[in-house]
């Protein structure tokens, strides 16, 4: 027996965000990634805190991993040439976008430091990883909760 005012606790395996914006044009590499952000949910519309935007440009960027230690100092000297403010540059919050991309199978960490997955382009990974394993994944157990549904 369900108790009553108990709102459910489940917790999900996996999700994901995806949107749909304009098509990209004339848009710079930082427009792009943060469009990139938005589409797949690691930024919020409206967001002011916008650091995973730089955090992946950095690593975009980068021929070689980056130092945990190094990426902090590497996001200040993005904003500051873009002239952002200086929001949501704690370390602790540059080690949470890590994880959250690195959730997303677009960077990785190897004993070097972080690096775009297997330094392959992004649009491989998101194929591969994310559209054929992950987003497939999710869907199949949505189209069974369908199928129960009478």
């Amino acid at each position: 027996m369900v108790k009553k005012g108990i709102i459910s606790k489940d917790i999900p395996l996996a999700e994901i965000t995806l949107r749909r914006y304009e098509s990209p044009s004339n848009l710079g590499k930082r427009e792009l990634i943060r469009k990139l952000c938005l589409s797949t949910g690691l930024l919020q519309p409206g967001d002011s805190r916008d650091v995973v935007v730089d955090v992946l440009h950095l690593l975009t960027n980068s021929k070689k991993p980056l130092a945990s230690e190094s990426i902090p100092a590497g996001v200040i000297k993005l904003r500051k040439k873009q002239k952002l403010p200086l929001k949501g540059i704690a370390h602790s919050n540059i080690r949470r976008q890590l994880k959250r991309l690195k959730d997303l199978f677009l960077i990785e960490k190897i004993k070097e430091g972080y690096r775009i997955n297997e330094n392959e382009k992004l649009i491989n990974l998101f194929e591969e990883k994310i559209e054929k394993y992950y987003l497939q994944n999710i869907i199949s157990r949505v189209k069974d909760y369908y199928r129960l549904i009478k």
